[in-house]
């Protein structure tokens, strides 16, 4: 079969039944299957290789993967399993095992109020957090990479990016309107690459814009921004009033163009979001508290 054609339900394929698909990449199919075993339910990636350029899609599963395997937090997707598909001896295939997660994208549906956004915000936070303690960097923290379920447990997904501290990437490699100025640069790689990542995210969440970048939209490499050439995002309390001063600060930290400029490590930003959301959360319920207390006293 051409490798670009769907597996159908039914479908056997490395030892798992296909239930339906899930989505797809430029040279993958994500697939819903069934272990005919245990009957766990996983999401199976399948990675293929149609031309040699496509070589490098084969490596980045790969390291994904390895990255993966040291790693072990409740907001990161789990991947499970790695199988190689051999044809005369070459690797042609690459299936990857990975935890399903039944969700929808902080991108296709965006928090309705300040608590949900400060809760999965300090999720992610502390899923980076555990990826910085254990040496990797994520690279790609985006609204699309950001799954949250029913219950509201968040799962970072995608780490086709991801690298140790410290990596100088041979070619520019992230999203546009959520970019680092030291990505688009390639420079360094770091723990606050992270961060500015995340406050990109941040802003759109709450603000329903972009900040502008060093690789705006559409541009060529050719003609991405100097930093000093990036205009500053407006801030966020200026956009949405409803916000706080704190949390806008900590946004408009994460964003700085110089990584110095930025939160001293990712936890720090997440002891932050902690606070502001228990902050909020007692404020909530302050109202509910008085009147309780005063119905007793009229008792």
């Amino acid at each position: 079969m051409n490798k670009r054609d769907p597996f159908k339900p039914g479908a056997k394929v490395a030892g798992f039944n296909v239930m339906t698909e899930l989505g797809r990449g430029a040279a993958s199919i994500i697939y819903l299957v069934q272990d005919p075993k245990t009957k766990q339910i996983w999401a199976l990636k399948h990675v293929y290789k149609e031309k040699p350029k496509d070589q490098r899609f084969l490596d980045q599963t790969e390291r994904e993967y390895g990255v993966a395997t040291k790693l072990d937090h409740p907001s990161i997707r789990k991947l499970i399993r790695l199988i190689k598909g051999r044809k005369l001896m070459a690797v042609k295939d690459i299936f990857l095992v990975m935890e399903y997660v039944d969700g929808i994208s902080l991108e296709q549906h965006p928090p309705k109020s300040f608590d949900e956004a400060l809760d999965i915000f300090r999720q992610v936070a502390r899923g980076l957090a555990h990826m910085h303690h254990r040496g990797f960097v994520h690279a790609d923290m985006k609204p699309n990479n950001i799954v949250i379920t029913d219950e509201g447990q968040v799962k970072i997904i995608d780490l086709g990016q991801s690298c140790p501290v410290g990596t100088v990437k041979e070619r520019i490699q992230g999203t546009p309107d959520y970019i680092a100025p030291e990505q688009v640069h390639r420079r360094a790689i770091t723990e606050k690459t992270d961060t500015y990542n995340l406050g990109a995210t941040m802003y759109w969440v709450l603000t329903s814009r972009h900040i502008p970048t060093a690789l705006p939209k559409g541009d060529t490499l050719v003609s991405s921004l100097d930093d000093e050439f990036i205009e500053k995002p407006k801030p966020v309390i200026e956009i949405n009033a409803r916000t706080s001063q704190r949390l806008n600060d900590l946004i408009m930290q994460c964003v700085e163009v110089d990584p110095e400029k930025r939160p001293a490590s990712m936890e720090k930003v997440a002891e932050t979001l902690d606070l502001l959301h228990a902050k909020l959360l007692a404020e909530q319920q302050a109202p509910a508290n008085v009147a309780s207390e005063l119905d007793e006293e009229d008792d």
